[in-house]
């Protein structure tokens, strides 16, 4: 088996992977270049502003209304 350092071999080896990784860098650099991006202007939609409220407040109403679900006293 010859020595491929003699042969040449290895410089053609790395001339071929370098020449790949430039073409691989060229089309990268060429589709970033004809890539447009569009910009959309921004949804806001409309929505109710909630108040703030007392829990407190809220669990007297929730108790005052006959409702199938109870709550408890104490949160555990």
């Amino acid at each position: 088996m010859k020595n491929p350092f003699e042969s040449g071999h290895i410089k053609n080896y790395l001339l071929a992977y370098f020449g790949a990784l430039i073409i691989v860098i060229l089309f990268f650099i060429a589709s970033s270049l004809f890539y447009d991006i569009k910009k959309y202007p921004k949804k806001e939609f409309k929505t109710k502003k909630i108040e703030k409220t007392n829990i407190k407040t809220d669990t007297k109403k929730i108790k005052k209304q006959d409702s199938k679900i109870k709550l408890l006293d104490k949160g555990y």
